[in-house]
């Protein structure tokens, strides 16, 4: 396993302090005094707090455009490609529960990254929405809005971050199979 950089450890305890603090109430002050070093060390590793909230918002965006890509590519049906989803969902929502809190609830203090944000997502979101259209235009699933399917489908997974820490015995890929379940059911001809 590569060892963790001191950047990265930053970036990674600054993403706990934004969800339990809100990105605003935390100062650069804070982050030194959890990391127990001074205020002015932190701009060795990084530039601003801009720069950690831009990090990790930006990173774990562009993971999820990735996977969506991949799951676009894939040769699984309508179906499939959904279940796919909903893995790469709680892969990376249980992989970076701090940062999903920053990505849900401070994406809108991005400043320049903020308009390359909204286009990532806007992309991520008309994926899902061709994905359900394609699976309406085949018959694998009910002809319902789209735009409902998957609203409803990414508010659960979106929140994922929120239940994820609360299970102390969870099983990802049970996980998964049990959102499959439910999610992709009530939309399964």
């Amino acid at each position: 396993m590569k060892k963790e950089t001191r950047q990265e450890e930053i970036i990674r305890i600054a993403a706990r302090l934004f969800k339990e603090k809100g990105y605003s109430a935390v100062t650069m002050r804070d982050l030194a005094a959890e990391m127990g070093i001074k205020a002015a060390s932190l701009y060795n590793h990084i530039n601003s707090k801009q720069y950690i909230l831009d990090m990790i918002i930006i990173t774990l965006a562009e993971k999820f455009t990735d996977g969506m890509q991949q799951i676009q590519s894939s040769d699984d049906n309508c179906i499939g490609k959904l279940k796919q989803i909903i893995e790469l969902h709680v892969k990376l929502s249980s992989q970076n529960i701090y940062g999903m809190a920053s990505l849900n609830n401070d994406w809108m203090h991005l400043a320049e990254k903020r308009d390359y944000y909204k286009k990532l997502r806007s992309n991520y979101e008309e994926d899902f929405r061709s994905i359900l259209e394609e699976g309406i235009a085949s018959g694998e699933i009910v002809n319902e809005k789209p735009e409902v399917m998957m609203f409803s489908i990414l508010t659960t997974l979106r929140s994922l971050y929120i239940w994820i820490p609360k299970k102390e015995d969870l099983n990802l890929r049970e996980l998964s199979a049990t959102l499959n379940q439910i999610l992709i059911k009530g939309i399964n001809k």
